[in-house]
Protein backbone atom coordinates (compact mmCIF):
# COMPACT_ATOMS: atom_id res chain seq x y z
CA UNK A 1 0.00 0.00 0.00
CA UNK A 2 0.95 3.12 -0.63
CA UNK A 3 1.48 6.21 1.85
CA UNK A 4 -0.94 9.27 0.13
CA UNK A 5 -0.79 11.68 2.91
CA UNK A 6 0.34 12.44 6.39
CA UNK A 7 -1.57 15.03 8.48
CA UNK A 8 -1.27 16.10 11.69
CA UNK A 9 -4.83 15.73 13.90
CA UNK A 10 -4.53 16.69 17.44
CA UNK A 11 -1.98 14.62 19.14
CA UNK A 12 -1.58 12.23 16.53
CA UNK A 13 -1.15 11.90 13.11
CA UNK A 14 -3.72 10.19 10.45
CA UNK A 15 -1.92 7.95 7.21
CA UNK A 16 -3.91 7.82 4.48
CA UNK A 17 -3.11 4.94 1.96
CA UNK A 18 -3.99 4.31 -1.36
CA UNK A 19 -6.94 1.36 -0.68
CA UNK A 20 -8.85 4.18 1.02
CA UNK A 21 -7.99 3.17 4.20
CA UNK A 22 -6.50 5.22 7.16
CA UNK A 23 -4.67 4.96 10.65
CA UNK A 24 -3.60 7.71 13.38
CA UNK A 25 -0.19 6.79 14.84
CA UNK A 26 2.03 8.69 16.73
CA UNK A 27 5.23 10.93 15.72
CA UNK A 28 7.48 8.93 17.16
CA UNK A 29 6.34 6.49 14.94
CA UNK A 30 6.38 8.16 12.01
CA UNK A 31 10.19 8.73 12.86
CA UNK A 32 11.09 5.58 14.07
CA UNK A 33 9.65 4.19 10.85
CA UNK A 34 10.43 6.97 8.29
CA UNK A 35 7.15 7.13 6.79
CA UNK A 36 8.09 10.68 5.72
CA UNK A 37 10.53 8.64 3.73
CA UNK A 38 9.37 5.87 2.29
CA UNK A 39 5.88 5.72 0.83
CA UNK A 40 4.77 2.45 1.00
CA UNK A 41 3.24 -0.06 3.58
CA UNK A 42 3.44 -3.73 3.43
CA UNK A 43 1.68 -6.45 5.95
CA UNK A 44 4.75 -6.86 8.04
CA UNK A 45 5.43 -2.77 8.48
CA UNK A 46 1.78 -2.53 8.97
CA UNK A 47 1.69 -4.87 12.10
CA UNK A 48 4.71 -3.04 13.40
CA UNK A 49 3.13 0.44 13.54
CA UNK A 50 -0.21 -1.09 15.27
CA UNK A 51 1.62 -2.84 17.11
CA UNK A 52 4.00 0.36 18.21
CA UNK A 53 0.71 2.06 18.36
CA UNK A 54 -0.66 0.28 21.46
CA UNK A 55 2.97 0.76 23.15
CA UNK A 56 3.09 4.91 22.60
CA UNK A 57 -1.15 4.82 23.67
CA UNK A 58 -0.05 3.56 26.79
CA UNK A 59 3.30 5.62 27.16
CA UNK A 60 1.24 9.22 26.53
CA UNK A 61 -1.21 7.63 28.97
CA UNK A 62 0.93 6.99 31.70
CA UNK A 63 2.52 10.47 30.82
CA UNK A 64 -0.48 12.11 31.49
CA UNK A 65 -1.18 10.24 34.57
CA UNK A 66 2.42 11.38 35.95
CA UNK A 67 2.07 14.95 34.95
CA UNK A 68 -0.99 15.76 36.99
CA UNK A 69 0.93 15.06 40.06
CA UNK A 70 4.46 12.87 40.58
CA UNK A 71 3.58 9.63 40.90
CA UNK A 72 5.71 6.68 42.96
CA UNK A 73 6.93 3.77 41.11
CA UNK A 74 4.43 1.46 42.24
CA UNK A 75 1.84 3.54 41.61
CA UNK A 76 2.73 3.94 37.52
CA UNK A 77 3.12 -0.06 37.71
CA UNK A 78 -0.14 -0.60 39.18
CA UNK A 79 -1.42 2.23 36.39
CA UNK A 80 0.59 -0.02 33.15
CA UNK A 81 -0.66 -3.16 34.61
CA UNK A 82 -4.25 -1.64 34.79
CA UNK A 83 -3.75 -1.01 30.60
CA UNK A 84 -3.38 -5.24 30.07
CA UNK A 85 0.07 -4.45 28.18
CA UNK A 86 2.63 -7.08 27.96
CA UNK A 87 5.86 -7.70 30.22
CA UNK A 88 8.34 -6.42 28.02
CA UNK A 89 6.29 -3.13 27.36
CA UNK A 90 5.90 -2.69 30.54
CA UNK A 91 9.89 -2.68 30.83
CA UNK A 92 10.31 -0.85 27.86
CA UNK A 93 8.15 2.18 29.17
CA UNK A 94 9.45 2.01 33.14
CA UNK A 95 12.91 2.30 31.54
CA UNK A 96 11.83 5.30 29.11
CA UNK A 97 10.07 6.94 31.88
CA UNK A 98 13.22 6.85 34.46
CA UNK A 99 15.31 8.26 31.76
CA UNK A 100 13.45 10.83 31.04
CA UNK A 101 12.96 11.32 35.06
CA UNK A 102 9.83 10.99 35.45
CA UNK A 103 9.81 7.54 37.30
CA UNK A 104 12.24 8.91 40.73
CA UNK A 105 11.33 7.74 43.70
CA UNK A 106 13.84 10.12 45.14
CA UNK A 107 12.20 13.41 43.51
CA UNK A 108 8.14 11.82 44.56
CA UNK A 109 9.47 11.06 48.38
CA UNK A 110 10.94 14.80 48.51
CA UNK A 111 7.44 16.45 46.80
CA UNK A 112 5.30 13.98 48.76
CA UNK A 113 6.70 15.17 51.97
CA UNK A 114 6.61 18.60 51.31
CA UNK A 115 2.88 18.40 49.96
CA UNK A 116 1.73 16.73 53.49
CA UNK A 117 3.96 18.60 55.49
CA UNK A 118 2.83 22.39 54.41
CA UNK A 119 -0.50 21.24 53.21
CA UNK A 120 -2.08 18.88 55.48
CA UNK A 121 -2.31 17.68 59.36
CA UNK A 122 -0.51 14.87 59.01
CA UNK A 123 2.45 13.98 61.11
CA UNK A 124 5.69 12.50 60.53
CA UNK A 125 4.89 9.25 61.90
CA UNK A 126 2.14 8.73 59.66
CA UNK A 127 3.93 10.35 56.74
CA UNK A 128 6.68 7.52 57.20
CA UNK A 129 3.46 4.64 57.17
CA UNK A 130 2.38 6.05 53.82
CA UNK A 131 5.22 6.46 52.20
CA UNK A 132 6.21 2.84 52.99
CA UNK A 133 2.96 1.84 51.48
CA UNK A 134 4.32 3.06 48.29
CA UNK A 135 7.33 0.87 48.52
CA UNK A 136 9.89 3.80 49.39
CA UNK A 137 12.93 2.30 51.05
CA UNK A 138 13.21 3.03 54.98
CA UNK A 139 16.34 4.90 54.94
CA UNK A 140 15.44 7.15 52.32
CA UNK A 141 12.49 7.98 54.01
CA UNK A 142 14.26 8.80 57.40
CA UNK A 143 16.92 10.59 55.44
CA UNK A 144 14.17 12.91 54.07
CA UNK A 145 12.16 13.31 57.02
CA UNK A 146 15.26 14.22 58.86
CA UNK A 147 15.55 17.52 56.98
CA UNK A 148 11.97 18.09 58.23
CA UNK A 149 12.16 21.19 60.27
CA UNK A 150 11.16 20.54 64.02
CA UNK A 151 9.73 24.04 64.56
CA UNK A 152 7.00 23.92 62.15
CA UNK A 153 5.72 20.07 62.97
CA UNK A 154 5.84 21.66 66.57
CA UNK A 155 3.66 24.84 65.79
CA UNK A 156 1.13 22.69 63.32
CA UNK A 157 0.83 20.33 66.50
CA UNK A 158 0.36 23.07 68.70
CA UNK A 159 -2.60 25.16 66.37
CA UNK A 160 -3.89 21.55 66.12
CA UNK A 161 -4.26 21.09 69.52
CA UNK A 162 -5.91 24.62 70.82
CA UNK A 163 -8.45 23.93 68.23
CA UNK A 164 -9.46 20.57 68.66
CA UNK A 165 -9.77 21.78 72.69
CA UNK A 166 -11.76 24.95 71.19
CA UNK A 167 -13.98 22.97 69.22
CA UNK A 168 -14.49 19.73 71.17
CA UNK A 169 -17.79 19.30 73.33
CA UNK A 170 -15.68 16.85 75.84
CA UNK A 171 -13.90 18.62 78.91
CA UNK A 172 -11.07 17.39 81.35
CA UNK A 173 -9.57 14.19 81.01
CA UNK A 174 -11.93 12.84 78.37
CA UNK A 175 -10.94 15.92 76.41
CA UNK A 176 -7.21 15.09 77.24
CA UNK A 177 -7.69 11.11 76.10
CA UNK A 178 -9.58 12.28 72.86
CA UNK A 179 -6.92 15.08 71.55
CA UNK A 180 -4.23 12.90 72.39
CA UNK A 181 -5.53 9.57 70.73
CA UNK A 182 -6.79 11.74 67.54
CA UNK A 183 -2.99 13.59 67.32
CA UNK A 184 -1.33 10.10 67.93
CA UNK A 185 -3.34 8.61 64.85
CA UNK A 186 -2.90 11.69 62.68
CA UNK A 187 0.87 10.41 62.95
CA UNK A 188 2.27 12.71 65.80
CA UNK A 189 4.37 11.71 68.86
CA UNK A 190 2.49 11.34 72.25
CA UNK A 191 5.29 12.53 74.37
CA UNK A 192 5.19 16.09 72.22
CA UNK A 193 1.68 15.73 72.00
CA UNK A 194 1.47 15.61 76.19
CA UNK A 195 4.21 18.02 76.47
CA UNK A 196 2.13 20.76 74.24
CA UNK A 197 -1.37 19.83 75.63
CA UNK A 198 -0.22 20.16 79.32
CA UNK A 199 0.52 23.85 78.19
CA UNK A 200 -2.98 24.52 77.10
CA UNK A 201 -4.81 26.76 79.15
CA UNK A 202 -8.23 24.90 79.41
CA UNK A 203 -10.59 26.86 81.41
CA UNK A 204 -14.09 25.19 82.15
CA UNK A 205 -15.68 26.95 85.22
CA UNK A 206 -18.42 28.11 82.87
CA UNK A 207 -18.98 24.92 81.79
CA UNK A 208 -19.15 23.19 85.05
CA UNK A 209 -21.37 25.50 86.36
CA UNK A 210 -23.94 25.39 83.60
CA UNK A 211 -23.87 21.68 84.25
CA UNK A 212 -23.87 21.35 87.99
CA UNK A 213 -27.09 24.11 87.17
CA UNK A 214 -28.63 21.33 85.01
CA UNK A 215 -28.32 18.57 87.46
CA UNK A 216 -29.28 20.21 90.54
CA UNK A 217 -32.41 21.45 88.72
CA UNK A 218 -33.02 17.81 87.32
CA UNK A 219 -31.48 15.90 90.82
CA UNK A 220 -32.63 17.67 93.54
CA UNK A 221 -36.21 17.00 93.03
CA UNK A 222 -35.36 13.44 94.20
CA UNK A 223 -32.16 14.03 96.22
CA UNK A 224 -31.43 16.17 99.02
CA UNK A 225 -28.02 17.50 101.01
CA UNK A 226 -25.03 14.85 100.95
CA UNK A 227 -26.46 12.79 98.80
CA UNK A 228 -27.24 15.64 96.34
CA UNK A 229 -23.96 16.69 95.99
CA UNK A 230 -22.86 12.72 95.98
CA UNK A 231 -24.32 12.37 92.53
CA UNK A 232 -24.04 15.85 91.05
CA UNK A 233 -19.92 15.37 91.65
CA UNK A 234 -20.61 11.81 90.30
CA UNK A 235 -22.00 13.22 87.15
CA UNK A 236 -20.01 15.65 86.57
CA UNK A 237 -16.62 13.37 86.61
CA UNK A 238 -17.89 11.20 84.25
CA UNK A 239 -18.66 14.06 82.23
CA UNK A 240 -15.07 14.47 82.32
CA UNK A 241 -14.50 17.06 84.83
CA UNK A 242 -12.05 16.82 86.58
CA UNK A 243 -12.58 16.43 91.12
CA UNK A 244 -10.51 19.95 91.66
CA UNK A 245 -12.48 21.81 89.51
CA UNK A 246 -15.56 20.29 90.80
CA UNK A 247 -14.38 20.74 94.21
CA UNK A 248 -13.84 24.86 93.51
CA UNK A 249 -17.03 25.20 91.42
CA UNK A 250 -19.38 23.40 94.31
CA UNK A 251 -17.60 25.58 97.14
CA UNK A 252 -18.66 28.56 95.38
Amino acid sequence: MKIEKIKKTGKKYKILLSDGSEMKTYDDVILNYGLLYHKTIDIDLLNKINNDNNYYEIYYKTVNYITKRLRSEKEINEYIDKNKVTEKDKEKLIKKLKEINLVNDVNFTRAYIADKVNLSNVGLDKLRSELLNHNIPSDLIDSELAKVDTDLIKEKLKKLINKKVKNSKYTGYKLKFKVVNELINLGYDKDQILELYDNVSVDNTENIKNEYNKLYKKLSVKYKDKELERRIKTKLYNRGFSIDEISKVMEN
